[in-house]
């Protein structure tokens, strides 16, 4: 699994230290004391959080918690990937905190099945459409902000170039005749999803408007699998994230994230297959041209 992003690799360190204090028995207070720090950053520490812990930290904790060798060797390389910054870093405030870990995720992970009702996901705007969301959210915004946020959509598609990352898009057919931009800009968006259709690694699927299925219901969501790795606490399991207005929920109990594979496995068989579903992204590009 890649352990080079840094929101990652922190998530991880947070986790394994977190199992190996509950595993061993040691108090929060004792690791205060070993490490002279604050239960707050214990806390950011284990929530993946940024902090100062450096390697004399984790060879302490190790050594307090009686981790194995390989288990500090390896926390020890995390932390490597830890203290270099991600891409998107560069971009600021352009990236609210809620989303740093969900890019961070998706840099990781090995398969996207992304649910949307309404607008095309990100991974699949064009700068254009990009830029219409962004006015239409942010009047106010100033221009160079918004070609920020811009620049950072088209360095984010770059993911799809990956052959060994899979998408799976799910659209209500909605999603295709909003007018985002205008009637150019989406005909050229649609141009450009049924481009990135073809492509091996992405399936788009759409839901005709006459169809009604849980989708309707459940909202957008993303559901986010990752890649097995030979040590078994780096491979993490699937996640879905929702993300709202203000906010975002990441969930991580299997029973959570069944719900919504069931989901996706009712959109999937409400939607057309995926030829018909490039076929009908065309057609209704058309339209925006009529």
């Amino acid at each position: 699994m890649e352990t080079g992003d840094s929101t990652f690799a922190r998530r991880q360190i947070g986790k394994q230290l977190r199992y190996l204090r509950e595993t061993s028995g040691v108090s929060v207070d004792a690791v205060k004391k070993a490490l002279g720090v604050s239960t707050q950053t214990i806390w950011r520490m284990e929530t993946g959080q940024p902090t100062k812990i450096g390697r004399l930290h984790i060879k302490e904790l190790c050594r307090l918690y009686g981790a194995s060798e390989s288990t500090t060797l390896v926390l020890l390389e995390l932390l490597e990937g830890a203290s270099r910054k991600s891409w998107w870093h560069a971009y600021g405030d352009a990236v609210p905190r809620h989303f740093d870990l969900y890019l961070g995720l998706e840099s990781a992970a090995s398969k996207l099945v992304t649910h949307q009702p309404s607008l095309l996901p990100g991974l699949v705007q064009t700068e254009d459409y990009r830029r219409a969301l962004i006015w239409a959210a942010n009047p106010q915004m100033p221009t160079e902000e918004v070609e920020r946020r811009v620049e950072l959509a088209t360095r984010r598609r770059t993911r799809l170039n990956d052959p060994s990352f899979e998408v799976e898009i799910l659209l209500n057919e909605t999603a295709l005749r909003h007018q985002v931009g205008g009637w150019s800009v989406m005909a050229e968006q649609l141009d450009h999803l049924a481009a990135v259709a073809e492509l091996a690694t992405v399936t788009v699927r759409v839901v005709p408007l006459a169809k009604c299925h849980i989708g309707l219901a459940t909202g957008r969501f993303n559901i986010l699998t990752f890649p097995a790795s030979r040590t078994a606490w780096l491979s993490e399991p699937p996640i879905v994230y929702l993300e709202g207005y203000a906010s975002a929920q990441y969930l991580e109990r299997p029973a959570e994230v069944g719900l919504y594979e069931s989901a996706a496995a009712g959109i999937r068989k409400a939607s057309l297959d995926r030829h018909a579903s490039r076929n009908r992204v065309i057609e209704i590009a058309k339209e925006h041209r009529a």
